[in-house]
């Protein structure tokens, strides 16, 4: 009981008095998941758009520079956790001058990385047509994409750097409006300069640096409207070397971890064709599955950054593990309902997917490994927002690079063992292994964290 008061008499005198609730989980959950459906959402729109040209070409190209893209900006997504899990922390210090110092640190880094990243178009692009290595078509219109869309750079990750200070301060409903306009924007100009216009994939293009431009403009406009009114931050306090320097190795364990996840599904796509063309498109399109129940799950991994965050700026024991408890009780409740939808109804899910018959026959076959990777990584969606939020980055990245070493050995020993379904299996394997050992890390962490 004693030890109890003492935990929110720190919430309190450390830092900003708060409680963690069902109703403050869910603030931030719910309308961030809005706001990461919106882009798959984007990413059919996008290609509808193409496809009304009636060429294959097109597509392929879209859809290969739309992939070197994401690999290229899935480096730069600690711009938006890491500072979300720092600005979080400065809440619950009730520092507002960090607070600040926080979001200007991430502007620089993201200003000089997508002023570079602009300037490296042309050689991204030669890049991606290299790795690609399609025919001259499509490598065309991949390298028109992507320089274009390289513009945006700067744009893309100042706004993650917004969103990152956003999050950080548990506004999630200013997170969707963002992304809202993000997205929206985005959406309209692409069906009006690609299709309406006829740009083709230049349109779909240029409404992304559109779309990015303008969300930009508005999300600088409010938080600098609100520095406005909040104490005046000194410049030495922004370019204080060593916050600086912990930004940057938050920033690069963020990164390597980003970058293994993205080689752990590389590498189940690269076994998947192995196993032939079918059986390739087949669990292609049940990972869409996975994904879609991914960003639900990121909304609840997005509401413990910020609580869990938030918890340890204010040195407050019980308002943190009441943040891990319900993001994820809620987590597993999304999870098994998300497992218990496809289970029922994942057959005609593919049907309505894809008009193949041997891909859905496969696929069918394959669905209950697909419908059940929910429930596999709900724990480690939901640990990574806890690591993320307290800065434990040195853990999760560890973790991470054992998990996908244990992937691999799964990999090499299951998929020839039982073909396609050894495959689903070590990705099972991954899921369970990156969940299970974060969590056996945060038990010692949280024991001298308090």
């Amino acid at each position: 009981m004693g030890k109890r008061i003492l935990d929110q008499a720190s919430a309190t005198a450390n830092g900003r008095p708060f409680v963690v609730t069902n109703r403050s989980v869910l603030a931030i959950a719910v309308p961030m998941t809005l706001a990461y459906l919106t882009t798959p959402l984007l990413g059919i729109v996008d290609t509808a758009v193409v496809g009304q040209f009636g060429d294959a070409a097109l597509l392929g190209g879209l859809a290969a520079g739309a992939l070197v893209f994401d690999v290229v900006f899935t480096s730069f997504n600690f711009l938006r956790s890491g500072t979300t899990g720092l600005v979080a922390q400065a809440v619950g210090r009730g520092d507002e001058l960090e607070e600040q110092a926080v979001f200007w640190r991430a502007m620089l880094i993201a200003i000089v990385a997508g002023i570079v990243l602009a300037a490296l178009a042309p050689l991204v692009a030669i890049a991606g047509q290299w790795f690609i290595s399609a025919e001259p078509r499509v490598s065309e219109a991949m390298a028109v994409y992507i320089r274009i869309r390289l513009l945006a750079a700067p744009f893309s990750l100042i706004n993650y750097a917004i969103l990152g200070y956003v999050l950080g301060r548990g506004e999630g409903g200013l997170g969707l409006m963002l992304q809202l306009v993000l997205n929206g924007i985005n959406i309209a100009l692409c069906i009006l300069l690609g299709l309406k216009l006829g740009w083709g994939v230049a349109g779909v293009a240029w409404a992304t640096v559109a779309g990015e431009f303008v969300a930009m403009l508005l999300g600088l406009a409010i938080v600098i409207r609100r520095f406005r009114a909040a104490p005046r931050l000194p410049r030495h306090r922004v370019l204080d070397l060593a916050a600086f320097l912990r930004m940057l190795s938050l920033n690069r364990d963020i990164m390597i971890r980003s970058f293994s996840l993205l080689a752990a599904f590389a590498l189940f796509t690269r076994q998947s064709a192995q196993f032939g063309t079918v059986t390739l498109a087949a669990n292609a399109v049940l990972m869409n599955f996975f994904l879609i129940a991914g960003y639900f799950l990121d909304g609840f991994a997005t509401a413990a950054e910020q609580l869990a965050g938030r918890a340890v700026g204010a040195r407050a024991a019980l308002q943190f593990r009441q943040a891990v408890r319900l993001t994820l009780f809620w987590g597993f409740g999304l999870a098994a309902t998300a497992t218990l939808v496809l289970l029922l109804g994942g057959t005609d899910l593919v049907a309505l997917i894809t008009t193949s018959k041997d891909v859905r026959a496969v696929a069918d076959i394959y669905l209950p490994w697909a419908a059940f990777t929910a429930l596999s990584g709900v724990l480690a969606f939901q640990m990574d927002g806890v690591f993320i939020g307290a800065t434990w980055s040195r853990d999760m990245r560890n973790m991470m690079l054992v998990s996908f070493l244990v992937f691999s050995a799964a990999l090499l020993i299951l998929a020839p063992a039982f073909g396609n379904h050894g495959l689903w299996a070590a990705l099972h394997v991954f899921l369970l292994v990156r969940g299970f050992s974060l969590l056996a890390i945060f038990r010692l962490r949280v024991q001298t964290a308090f």
